[in-house]
């Protein structure tokens, strides 16, 4: 047979079984069978037609007697006939006829055939239906439920393929139905689930549906809207209410003594920075204050994080104990280094034995039996809680912290000190409004909780906490002037007026119960304040959204009504008023507890004889302890003053939507954390974390930070991506802010030691560039040596490399990847020197020659001395700055902040239409590597393809080891940085965007303090405070103005 014949012989016979052998396109011997079921065969002797045949049977046959193992292996072989007599089969060989079979054998084996062909005949061939086996004028659309409108021959099979288990409906399946998932109970045991990896805030599902959500420090937090609100949000913060949900900060609390808290924060706090914890007003509890911890004496180096406190009012009705409450909020990114280290110095590291943790029971014993016997029920039948049954409650979902560690402490107390100290993160809501009318909005959507009486029934409300508040007069005395200085904050014009940081407390009603029927806006009433006679002339009560053409209401008239509000807007609230129900944890958890449910209360408001009627629940309704703390907004700069003010409203855990809710029905605009970031940007305060570069939570975002923004750029193609090599930009992604530094101090050490800083021209400033010029132009640029780092066209390939896939690429030794302990950088936050920079930093007028002296009486002139005392206390700081640039342009963050040149300076007074210069192409160094490395790449695969022993080579290879190269990527230590392009670098921006607020661009950023100085030392007075910015994808220099506002 030929090798053609032999492979259709072959594909014939695949699918047959093992003991089968047919022919095909031969016709076989008759006289072939088998024995035994072995499929051995033999065939009857006959008489060959030919003596060639004859021979060539006997030769075959005296070789299979010879050999056995040849035999053995032509057992399965067939003679075919064909022309010419009898030839042996495909292997060329042929076996005699035994003379006996064992009948059981040989019928086992016959039997195993017929079952494998009728099992072949009974498999379907196909996954198709039998009314789908039609032809398709046959096919009617009833026939895949209804039986009988298929042929006769057809109903049997059809009838059997629909009683089939797949086509029944599944008891329990895993994925349930969309119906069944929307089941209350499936909900509830869902969410409860999910929360275990992160937590969620009470808000989280109204998030969910509305905001693009992110996962942050442990959280599930909203990052902006899904609709276009950018713009809607900054008006909403300018001139209307921008409501947030800022429950994820966390809240340590300080019990003890108040000189032993004082005494052991103190370290912790520098008084150059600011109040500290031993404020008058803070302490007193009247205001909220605010500060920058430390680690203990440590200051101004291994800085904590900013964070603000209030105190519990020290005198309190009912409370005769001399310990104080303190209360600590911060952002979640710095609680734990904080939480050590306030635990350090208060010597608390022993757990109290009464506080563990136990959340909250997902299922009482009674629930799960019920949960057990719902999976009992028939198919198809209704689910539902019985309500005949005792024991059957609703199950409860998780309220707070859900992803806590049951045995894990959050309590602990000092022997010694005295002092305990709780993390009671979770266990409150804190929501922030922001804009002129967030008062008026709680005034609306707040209502002052009723004071109980003696003819009420009060036997089954379960506020027995409010009953007993309401039987001391003084209480009753003290609740009556919350409300009345509550009522007074509706027609204040805005939160700004009010001192900063005041605190109000207050026992409000359900705020359920006042809701709308419709989203209303609300807008300021100055007649809740100023009398019944008050007048509407010259736009002063216009309803209008704008709060600019209100006047102040000292403004307005002389009635004794303003008595009032004149003494709320010099000394804010009384310290008496800020007591609030809330510092008690057992209150708390009482209302919790007792909250109505949204079920209950939409029954009893159906149950009203007036549809859309006021609900009256008189002593059953809920009473909610709540603080209201006032937030300043903008406090630095002479522009803007009190931009973005707003309050913080605190609230127990288990009412968030029900405040978020009737806030929302007045007109407030909901915002996340994009929104957040925003708002410090037009306040011009650094964003926590991100703007705190000292700070190990700082250090961690920005590694993140620059992690995803690698992963981002690696993931476009080398063609659609810029090439930070060749726009001269060693870090797109990370600020080097320890090389920074460190450059800076080392460039102003080699001026010192040069002689021309002892010449005449020095004399006005010891810190101008002398040898190493402040702006080398591009042609002085290249001919820069090797002490100042690599030359800015160098070809010359650079000797290290780097991993571009680590987050600390950029190749700062000190830079992100490195701790804050062991590192000397520090963000210079004295107010006093601030201040001092602040004026220097303003253009003077007069002789540019003559030395320049600060503007604000009382400050020191800028000098070499001044210069040098600031330096040796200060030597590797940075100083938080404003940039406005002064035509066009939009900075972005890890823009450069540059020096301007000579020329730059003497073109712009010439031209005031001149943008800024342009930074020359530089070469990029790496390109051959990558080349080679690519060629390298392909080589190899080629020999790992070709032959196996390339692999001992590729071991052998010391530079197989390194991490590839990125295209458009610095992929080595860095060179000096501030020297690298032709504009000496002076620091790096963290926040840039278009300002509507200015209607230009503006920027905020950290730059060298050694650096500033020399730029101010060098600049002439009129010009002093101009500098440059680039953004690292591009190469044109615009000019800016930098500012330092205190």
């Amino acid at each position: 047979m030929s090798t053609a014949k032999e492979r259709k012989h072959a594909k014939k016979m695949r699918n047959q079984p093992t003991n089968v052998t047919l022919s095909s396109g031969f016709v076989a011997d008759s006289g072939v069978k088998y024995h035994n079921g072995g499929g051995k065969p033999f065939q009857s002797q006959k008489e060959p037609h030919s003596g060639t045949s004859r021979q060539r049977q006997t030769k075959t046959t005296h070789h299979s007697l010879a050999e056995s193992d040849a035999k053995e292996q032509s057992s399965s072989r067939v003679t075919f006939k064909k022309k010419g007599g009898w030839k042996a089969g495909p292997e060329g060989t042929s076996q005699e006829i035994p003379k006996y079979i064992t009948a059981s054998t040989f019928a086992q084996a016959r039997a195993a055939e017929i079952g494998a062909m009728l099992k072949a005949v009974a498999q379907k061939s196909s996954n198709s239906l039998v009314f789908q086996t039609l032809p398709r004028h046959m096919r009617r659309r009833a026939m895949s439920h209804n039986v009988k409108r298929l042929p006769r021959r057809l109903q049997e099979i059809a009838q059997k393929e629909a009683e089939k288990a797949v086509h029944q409906k599944k008891e329990h399946s895993k994925n349930k139905c969309h119906k069944a998932r929307r089941c209350h109970i499936n909900r509830i045991l869902e969410f409860n689930r999910r929360q275990k990896k992160n937590k969620w805030l009470e808000t989280h599902i109204w998030h969910a549906k509305r905001f693009h959500m992110v996962k942050r420090w442990g959280y599930c937090l909203g990052e902006r809207p899904t609709v276009k609100s950018h713009r809607a949000c900054y008006r909403a913060m300018t001139s209307r209410c921008l409501l947030q949900d800022l429950s994820y900060y966390c809240c340590l609390e300080l019990k003890g003594k108040e000189e032993e808290i004082l005494k052991a924060l103190s370290p912790m706090c520098s008084i150059d920075t600011g109040l500290t914890f031993a404020a008058v007003h803070c302490l007193s509890g009247k205001r909220q204050g605010s500060l920058m911890l430390y680690r203990a004496n440590k200051y101004p180096r291994e800085m904590l994080g900013p964070v603000t406190f209030i105190w519990k009012a020290e005198k309190t009705p009912g409370d005769t104990s001399e310990s104080r409450q303190l209360w600590i909020w911060l952002h979640p990114s710095l609680k734990q280094d904080i939480l050590e280290e306030i635990k350090a110095v208060c010597q608390c590291m022993e757990p109290t034995k009464s506080t563990v943790c136990l959340p909250d029971p997902l299922l009482t014993p009674s629930q799960g039996k019920s949960q057990t016997d719902l999976r009992k029920e028939k198919i198809g039948k209704k689910r539902k809680w019985k309500d005949d049954e005792e024991n059957a409650k609703p199950i409860k979902k998780v309220i707070g912290d859900g992803t806590r560690d049951p045995l894990q402490p959050y309590s602990w107390i000092s022997s010694t000190t005295g002092i305990v100290i709780s993390d009671l993160t979770m266990e409150m809501n804190r929501f922030r409004l922001i804009g002129p009318l967030s008062h008026c909005i709680l005034t609306e959507a707040l209502k002052a909780a009723s004071v109980h009486t003696e003819g009420e029934d009060t036997e089954k409300t379960p506020h027995c906490w409010w009953i007993e508040t309401c039987r001391d007069p003084d209480s009753v005395s003290l609740h009556h002037r919350q409300e009345t200085i509550f009522e007074l904050l509706g027609g204040i014009t805005s939160p700004a007026e009010i001192p900063a940081g005041t605190i109000l407390g207050l026992t409000v009603g359900d705020p359920r119960i006042n809701l709308p029927q419709k989203r209303s806006k609300v807008l300021p009433n100055p007649e809740k304040c100023q009398g019944k006679n008050f007048n509407c002339k010259e736009g002063i009560g216009t309803r209008s959204w704008s709060c600019a053409l209100w006047k102040p209401l000292s403004d307005h008239t002389d009635d004794p009504d303003n008595e009032k509000v004149r003494q709320l807007l010099l000394e804010g609230v009384p310290v008496e008023c800020s007591h609030s129900f809330l510092w008690n944890q057992d209150i708390c958890k009482s209302v919790t507890e007792n909250k109505i449910s949204d079920q209950d209360l939409n029954r009893k408001r159906s149950e009203l004889l007036v549809p859309g009627s006021q609900l009256f629940l008189g002593p059953h309704e809920s009473k909610v302890p709540i603080l209201l703390i006032q937030q300043p907004g903008k406090v630095t700069g002479d522009d803007q003053r009190g931009w973005g003010s707003g309050w913080d409203v605190l609230l127990p855990k288990g009412w968030g939507m029900a405040f978020w809710i009737p806030f929302i029905y007045r007109g407030a605009r909901v915002g996340g954390l994009k929104e957040t970031v925003m708002h410090s940007q037009y306040k011009r305060s650094p964003n926590v974390p991100g703007d705190f570069p000292d700070c190990p939570a700082g250090i961690l975002f920005a590694e993140e930070q620059a992690k995803n923004l690698l992963e981002k750029y690696k993931r476009r193609p080398p063609a659609k991506r810029p090439n930070y090599v060749k726009l001269g930009t060693l870090a797109p992604f990370c600020c080097p802010w320890e090389q920074l530094t460190r450059d800076w101090e080392s460039r102003v050490q080699a001026q010192d030691k040069s002689p021309a800083a002892s010449s005449p021209g020095g004399e006005e400033s010891s810190l101008r560039r002398d040898v190493v010029p402040c702006a080398p132009t591009p042609g002085r640029t290249r001919q820069l040596s090797d002490d100042e780092g690599t030359p800015l066209n160098d070809s010359s390939e650079p000797k290290g490399v780097m991993d571009t896939d680590d987050p600390t690429w950029a190749g700062t030794e000190g830079g992100v990847g490195q701790g804050a302990t062991g590192s000397l950088l520090c963000v210079l936050r004295s107010r006093k020197l601030l201040r001092q920079l602040s004026a220097w930093c303003g253009p003077s007028s007069g002789d540019s020659r003559a030395a320049p002296r600060a503007p604000g009486t009382g400050q020191q002139e800028l000098s070499r001395e001044a210069c040098l005392s600031v330096l040796d206390r200060f030597p590797k700081a940075l100083v938080w700055v404003r940039l406005s640039l002064l035509r066009k342009g939009n900075p972005e963050p890890h823009t450069m902040i540059c020096v301007p040149a000579e020329e730059d300076l003497l073109q712009l007074s010439q031209d005031r239409l001149y943008c800024g210069p342009q930074e020359p192409k530089h070469s990029d160094p790496f390109k051959s590597q990558i080349r080679k490395q690519k060629e390298k790449k392909k080589l190899e695969e080629r020999q790992k393809r070709g032959c196996a022993a390339s692999e001992g080579l590729a071991e052998g290879d010391p530079a197989a080891g390194h991490q590839p190269l990125t295209l458009g990527l610095w992929s080595g230590p860095l060179p000096v940085v501030t020297s690298h392009c032709s504009r000496v670098l002076l620091g790096f921006v963290t926040q840039g965007d278009f300002s509507m607020a200015v209607g230009c661009g503006e920027a905020l950023g950290f730059v060298s303090l050694t650096g500033l100085l020399d730029m101010l030392s060098s600049q002439p007075g009129v010009e002093r405070g101009l500098v440059l910015l680039r953004p690292p994808a591009s190469l044109q220099y615009r000019f800016a103005r930098i500012a330092i506002e205190v």
